[in-house]
């Protein structure tokens, strides 16, 4: 078993030195990003009082603006072959925002800031990807997007537990801290975000894909003619299936209701992304072997209905940590190999405007997922709000079946 292990790690020896500090940028940048996060709608609600439907507005909104602008870096990434500067200008703008949510005293207030930090994400995020992808070998994309996520939620687990520490540390009631404990810790989340920037600066290098046919390449043009059908239909159902998933917000306001105080929240948190960390290591690796659409679709979507049915039920707090682990198992198998089966689908050349329309299918339903997700649980219920996700993610993994997955270069 020992040298089972070994050999199994042994395949991430020589990932590119691309790889290796983009992980080391989204871990510190997820370090900073993940001390707010898992406190955000306890301060929205019970500080600021937000409703389920404004949580939801925020984060929807955000997202969406998120999704919306990969389309368009992505594209000129292509066009101009810059894909650095746009990672390196995304992430100094988010990293510019955290602190100032130290400063706010409506929601309204947060919406803003939460918006142009993900606009940020939303400059950096394709770019980032097809830079990833041309910097590793087609038959190791699912290795090397697997340990980029994996990288990205170990500074999910290391937030959150700075975030719990300084609760406990500063807080007179760690159980109901106040807009003074909130404002000092938003404004120490922002100093991995600054050093993430820095790495980018120093350690990530412009890489250069040569077109199949350098002499006779036309610029690439933003439209979906330049994809076959077969990618189209991949992004129609990355659609559906993202309509049925709302923003995180709503299961650590559903843990709340189960009985998790809210001190507690930065640990569960903790406990979601090591699951992360474990099956995006796992999840990778194991569809360069097995292939992608299996995995999304057995390992991963299925797994997520059957996930969010248990949130519908929920009532104890086993329940709530058992759920939790089981979701970061979703995420672990599904982030990485979607990536990675994007990268597949379509040529070099094209990669950059393929992962910004990828985020935009996203982006079209991820907003209303989430205001819908809140209406419903704001009239009907949280059980209603879940049970009817899951069967929205089920239609999906069904349609996902279609797709026809081959690697190309």
């Amino acid at each position: 078993m020992p040298g089972k292990i070994k050999s199994y790690f042994s395949r991430y020896k020589n990932l590119s030195g691309n790889v290796l500090a983009l992980s080391l940028v989204s871990l510190l940048n997820d370090t900073s990003s993940e001390i707010i996060y898992p406190i955000l709608p306890a301060f929205l609600a019970i500080t600021l009082g937000a409703t389920p439907f404004a949580i939801g507005l925020i984060e929807g909104f955000a997202e969406t603006v998120s999704s919306l602008l990969k389309l368009f870096s992505g594209y000129l990434s292509d066009r101009f072959e810059k894909r650095k500067l746009l990672v390196f200008a995304g992430y100094s703008l988010s990293s510019l925002m955290r602190p100032l949510l130290a400063f706010v005293s409506t929601w309204q207030q947060v919406l803003v800031l939460r918006v142009t930090d993900r606009t940020g994400k939303g400059i950096r995020g394709a770019p980032r990807d097809a830079l990833i992808a041309d910097s590793i070998e087609p038959q190791r994309r699912g290795l090397a997007f697997g340990f980029h996520r994996a990288a990205d939620h170990f500074g999910a687990v290391i937030g959150p537990l700075i975030a719990f520490a300084l609760l406990y540390l500063w807080s007179e009631n760690p159980s109901e801290p106040t807009a003074n404990d909130y404002s000092r810790i938003f404004l120490i989340a922002a100093i991995p975000a600054i050093l993430s920037v820095f790495v980018i600066a120093f350690l990530v290098k412009e890489q250069k894909h040569e077109p199949a046919d350098a002499e006779n390449v036309t610029p690439i043009k933003l439209s979906l003619k330049e994809f076959d059908g077969n990618f189209k239909r991949f992004l129609i159902v990355i659609a559906l299936f993202t309509l049925s998933n709302s923003t995180d917000a709503f299961l650590l306001l559903r843990a709340t209701q189960a009985g998790v105080a809210e001190y507690i929240l930065p640990l569960l948190w903790v406990f979601l992304h090591i699951s992360k960390v474990v099956f995006s290591l796992i999840g990778g690796d194991l569809s360069d072997r097995v292939g992608r659409k299996k995995m999304i679709f057995a390992g991963c979507w299925i797994l997520y209905a059957l996930v969010y049915v248990g949130f519908a039920f929920v009532s104890e707090l086993w329940q709530i940590w058992t759920l939790f682990f089981i979701y970061g198992a979703y995420f672990g198998l599904t982030e990485g190999v979607e990536k990675a089966l994007v990268a597949d689908l379509v040529e070099s050349e094209k990669r950059g405007t393929a992962f910004g329309f990828y985020n935009l299918a996203f982006g079209i339903t991820v907003f209303p997922a989430s205001l819908i997700f809140g209406a419903l649980w704001t009239k009907f219920g949280a059980e209603t709000a879940f049970l009817v996700s899951s069967g929205i993610s089920i239609l999906a993994a069904i349609l996902l079946l279609s797709v026809k997955s081959k690697a190309k270069s």
